[in-house]
C-alpha cells in the first residue's frame, strides 16, 4: 500500500494539529456565543388549551392567506418544533411564506397523572377539540389536516372517523402498514412485551424511548455525528444546526401508557388499521371513509418509517384525488434539509392552496357524534419524486 508522501513528513502533522487546534478554539467561542440555542421562533399565539394540549396559531406572513386553515399534528414521541427548528430550516415558516394559515398542536409532557390517557382521549378528545376550535374560529365546516409520523397515523384515523370535518389530508412520513420488516423499529416492536412495560412504568419515560431510537443506528446517531461536527467547529451555521438537532433529539416526552399500549398492540403487532379492523371508542376505523383529497409524503431513505409502511395508504382510501411525493432523503431530512425546504414544503403548500378555494362560511353546529359512522414513480426535475394523481 502506497502512503501519501505528506503523511510521513513532520510538517504535515504539525499543520494538521494547528488546524485542529484553531477549529477547536473557534468552536469553543461559537458554542459560548450560542449558549442555549433557540428553536421554535416563528411568531405564534396560544388560541386553545385543554389539559396539557395546546393549540397555537401562527401569525400569517401574507396579506391574504389561503382561506382554509391548516392544522399540523405532530407525533407524541418527539417535540413539534422539529417543524420550526430555526428560520433557515423551518417547514412552518415556508408554509407561511407560501400563504398557508397554520395551526399546530403541542401535546405537552405527560406525567403520571396521564398514565390512563387512551388513544381515544388523544383523537376523539384533544385532536377533535382542536379541529372544532379552528372550525369555529374560521367559520368553516372543514379544515386542512397535516399529520407527521405518528401524528400522521392519528390524522388518518381521525379523517376516517370524522370525514365531514376535513377538506384535504396530508401525511408526512406516516406509518400506516405495519406488516413490513424493512426497519429495525418494526421488527423490534412486533416482539415488545408492551403489557409488562406499561404496567411497570405507567408513563413510558422519554429517555427510554430515546435510547431505543438511538439503538436503531448506533454508530451514526451516537458516534459518527460527534466526529463529524469536530471538522466543522469553525462554522457557526454548522454548530447551530448541530446544537439545534441535539436539543430536539434529547427533548423526549414520556408516553401515556394506555395510548402507547394500544398503538403498539393494534398497529405494530396486529396491523389492524390496514385491515379496517381497528376500533376506537367502539367504532371501526374504516379507511374507505377517507374520500377527501390526499397527499402522501414520505422519505426514500427513512430508517424509522420506511416507504413500505407509508406508500400503501393511497391504495386503501376512497379518495379520487390522491398523490404521492417521495423525497430522496431520511426521516429528519424531509423537515430540516435545505433541499426539503426548497422543494418538499413548497410542493405541499401549492397542493393545499390548489384545493382550498373559498367556500361559503358556516358556523359549525354540534360536534359530530363519536358513534358516527400507484402507478410507477417518476422522478421530476426538482429532485422530488411524484406519483401521478389517481382517478
Amino acid at each position: 500500500m502506497m502512503l501519501d508522501a505528506g503523511a510521513v513528513k513532520p510538517q504535515y502533522w504539525l499543520d494538521e494539529a494547528l488546524t485542529m487546534q484553531k477549529k477547536l478554539l473557534q468552536g469553543i467561542g461559537t458554542m459560548i456565543s450560542l449558549q442555549d440555542v433557540d428553536v421554535d421562533l416563528t411568531p405564534k399565539e396560544l388560541v386553545f388549551q385543554l389539559d396539557k394540549m395546546r393549540l397555537f396559531h401562527y401569525k400569517p406572513m401574507v396579506a391574504n392567506p389561503v382561506p382554509v386553515p391548516l392544522l399540523i399534528v405532530y407525533a407524541l414521541v418527539n417535540r413539534q418544533y422539529m417543524m420550526d427548528l430555526h428560520q433557515e430550516r423551518s417547514v412552518i415558516r415556508t408554509f407561511l411564506e407560501q400563504g398557508l394559515d397554520v395551526y399546530l398542536i403541542d401535546w405537552g409532557y405527560p406525567d403520571q397523572s396521564d398514565k390512563y390517557l387512551a388513544m381515544e382521549d388523544y383523537i376523539d378528545g384533544y385532536l377533535n377539540d382542536a379541529v372544532d376550535a379552528i372550525r369555529k374560529s374560521s367559520g368553516l365546516d372543514k379544515i386542512n389536516l397535516l399529520g407527521v409520523c405518528q401524528g400522521g397515523t392519528f390524522s388518518v384515523i381521525y379523517s376516517a372517523l370524522y370525514p365531514g370535518k376535513i377538506r384535504n389530508l396530508v401525511t408526512m412520513v406516516a406509518p400506516i402498514d405495519f406488516s413490513t420488516n424493512d426497519g429495525l423499529l418494526y421488527s423490534w416492536s412486533k416482539y415488545l412485551k408492551i403489557d409488562n412495560l406499561v404496567d411497570a412504568f405507567g408513563v413510558i419515560p422519554g429517555d427510554f424511548m430515546n435510547l431505543g431510537f438511538l439503538m436503531l443506528k448506533p454508530f451514526q446517531l451516537s458516534l459518527d455525528k460527534y466526529v463529524g461536527i469536530i471538522d466543522n467547529l469553525d462554522n457557526p451555521d454548522a454548530v447551530r444546526d448541530f446544537l439545534s438537532m441535539e436539543k430536539w433529539i434529547f427533548d423526549s416526552p414520556g408516553q401515556a401508557g394506555e395510548a402507547f399500549r394500544k398503538f403498539i398492540k393494534d398497529l405494530f403487532q396486529e396491523n389492524l388499521l390496514v385491515q379496517n379492523k381497528m376500533e376506537l371508542g367502539g367504532r371501526v376505523v374504516d379507511l374507505q371513509k377517507i374520500d377527501m383529497p390526499l397527499l402522501n409524503v414520505f422519505a426514500e431513505q427513512d430508517h424509522l418509517v420506511p416507504p413500505a409502511s407509508s406508500r400503501p395508504l393511497n391504495d386503501l382510501v376512497a379518495s379520487k384525488d390522491k398523490e404521492i411525493i417521495h423525497f430522496p432523503g431520511g426521516h429528519i431530512g424531509i423537515f430540516v434539509s435545505s433541499s426539503a425546504q426548497k422543494k418538499v414544503a413548497p410542493a405541499i403548500a401549492r397542493w393545499l392552496a390548489d384545493r382550498s378555494a373559498p367556500e361559503e362560511k358556516k358556523v359549525p353546529g354540534k360536534k359530530e357524534s363519536t358513534r358516527s359512522k400507484s402507478s410507477p414513480v417518476s422522478q421530476t426535475g426538482d429532485g422530488v419524486g411524484r406519483d401521478g394523481r389517481s382517478d
